[in-house]
């Protein structure tokens, strides 16, 4: 379980690991700073880190973003 931890995670992985579609992360990535790398083409994810971002109310900004920008 510790090499699962310490391992770079896929956009398919860190998505299901956080229960969100791939558009979400990319524009978490891009509107809200989730801290992803990138290498070549593919993002790749620390899952230490994404859980800090979490934490730090990271994932809860995109929820109201979108909404007041409708108007």
């Amino acid at each position: 379980m510790n090499e699962m931890e310490d391992r770079w995670l896929s956009i398919t992985e860190i998505c299901k690991y956080l229960g969100v579609s791939n558009d979400t992360v990319y524009k978490w990535i891009d509107k809200h700073g989730m801290p992803a790398h990138r290498m070549g083409r593919l993002w790749k994810f620390k899952k230490d880190e994404v859980d800090e971002w979490v934490k730090a109310g990271g994932a809860a900004e995109s929820s109201d973003a979108g909404k007041s920008r409708n108007l």
